[in-house]
């Protein structure tokens, strides 16, 4: 936390992209520290019996979390000045606002949370961390770099993700043979926590890519303010925080399977509604949308924890929780990845020749940045405006922009929602109705 804190404080007041990117990454590494631990001193201080409730009220709060951030990030940057004379910009108090935040979790942990610590540590694994990070990079760049090409099939996208899967791959190879693994892989050899990982992830994978989409459709295709897109997340934060901690009763009922895969089902007609979205979409139907992927987040996130959590011995609830973390952040990295760039590209391909009509004064560097981002159509527009473009004729490629995204965005949410599938169909099939935790309770997974 007090890496984070720094890398926070640090990020408020970067003076260019590259140092603002590079204080993230610290960011990042205080984060990487603080998820796996906050999951394993739960696995750890709660019994078997109690933790089922225990992981629900942490993924309810985590849940709720990813959707109030940002109703806060759009108050802070609509009101700018309250931390301008501060930090001389105004965006950011983003940042900033995690250090008071930080402080009072901190005087939390001093007082509450007893310490944990393994008699036996073990030393750590500079090799793998370092191919991890290089494999990673490279897919993600590989993945985002079809968007500059418009083209999955070119070298240039092709060579860097081949060559991130083969270092991921050489990793895995080194860390099942590893005696210090940065990356327990053989954890996956139980097929309660490979089924619910594998669940969780691609929920993830799906809910990263539409939280990424989401905020450009409400800002700049509906026309929202900062804070009033924010808030239109409320709703599904509420529901993950209804059904997250109330998963654990469900769990005792039906059994995991049943939870796990009706949650799963919830998410999936939710993401679905999304595919019929429409510029003029009555806001109320959006909202409860909004709800119901929440009520299925919780439902799926939850029980999914505390299986991955319940199949291993408590020694190993450490090296749990950081796979558990790590495999759900690379999934919502490449959900952002994947997702970002096939809205990009297809909104670019549909757009381009509705552009044919802007007259030439109008600069190619304005035109590439129409085609670029839905972000970029109301100010380059207004520059058009203002070099003397019609304005019947802008309406109208304002009109073709907002749909050329919408149709966009209805391509992403098929690929959601195929994910989603493969997850319902994997939970349904391999997870045991009952999942029997590390000591003995619940029936037999194996």
């Amino acid at each position: 936390l007090t890496v984070f804190a720094a890398g926070s404080t640090l990020s408020a007041i970067a003076a260019n992209p590259a140092q603002l990117i590079g204080f993230r990454t610290l960011m990042g590494v205080g984060g990487a520290a603080v998820m796996p631990v906050t999951l394993a001193i739960i696995t750890v201080v709660f019994p078997p019996r109690e933790r089922g409730r225990a992981i629900g009220t942490w993924a309810g709060a985590v849940g709720g979390a990813i959707a109030l951030g940002p109703v806060l990030g759009g108050l802070l940057l609509q009101n700018p000045q309250w931390f301008r004379w501060l930090i001389g910009n105004d965006w950011g108090s983003v940042f900033l606002i995690n250090v008071p935040i930080i402080v009072v979790g901190m005087i939390g942990i001093a007082r509450v949370v007893p310490e944990t610590r393994n008699p036996h540590p073990q030393r750590l694994d500079p090799t793998g961390l370092t191919l991890s990070i290089t494999g990673l990079v490279l897919l993600v760049y590989g993945i985002i770099h079809a968007d500059d090409t418009r083209n999955w099939l070119d070298v240039t996208v092709l060579g860097p993700i081949a060559a991130g899967v083969a270092v991921l791959t050489v990793f895995v190879l080194l860390e099942r043979r590893s005696a210090h693994r940065s990356f327990d892989v053989t954890l996956f050899s139980s097929r309660s926590f490979s089924v619910s990982l594998t669940a969780m992830s691609l929920a993830f994978f799906a809910m990263s890519g539409i939280t990424f989409t989401l905020p450009f459709y409400l800002q700049v295709v509906r026309g929202y303010s900062t804070l009033s897109a924010g808030l239109c997340f409320l709703p599904f934060a509420v529901a993950q925080l209804i059904a997250a901690p109330r998963s654990a009763r469900m769990v005792s009922r039906f059994g995991e399977r049943a939870v796990i895969a009706t949650g799963l089902a919830i998410v999936i007609v939710a993401v679905v509604g999304l595919a019929f979205l429409t510029v003029d979409t009555p806001l109320w139907l959006v909202l409860t949308d909004f709800f119901v992927f929440g009520l299925g987040m919780g439902n799926v996130i939850a029980p999914s924890s505390t299986v991955v959590q319940n199949s291993l011995p408590l020694a190993r609830a450490g090296a749990g929780s950081a796979v558990q973390n790590t495999v759900r952040q690379v999934a919502g990295a490449l959900g952002i990845a994947i997702i970002g760039t096939v809205l990009s590209t297809r909104y670019a391909d549909q757009l381009d020749p509705g552009l044919a009509g802007l007259p030439a004064a109008v600069p190619d560097t304005a035109r590439e940045a129409l085609t670029s981002s839905v972000a970029a159509v109301p100010t380059v527009l207004d520059r058009a405006r203002a070099l003397g473009a019609p304005g019947p004729l802008l309406d109208e490629i304002r009109s073709l922009a907002f749909d050329a995204f919408v149709q966009a965005s209805h391509m992403t949410v098929w690929i959601s929602v195929g994910m989603l599938v493969v997850a319902e169909v994997t939970v349904l099939t391999l997870l045991p109705r009952r999942v029997a935790d590390h000591d003995g309770h619940g029936t037999s997974t194996h």
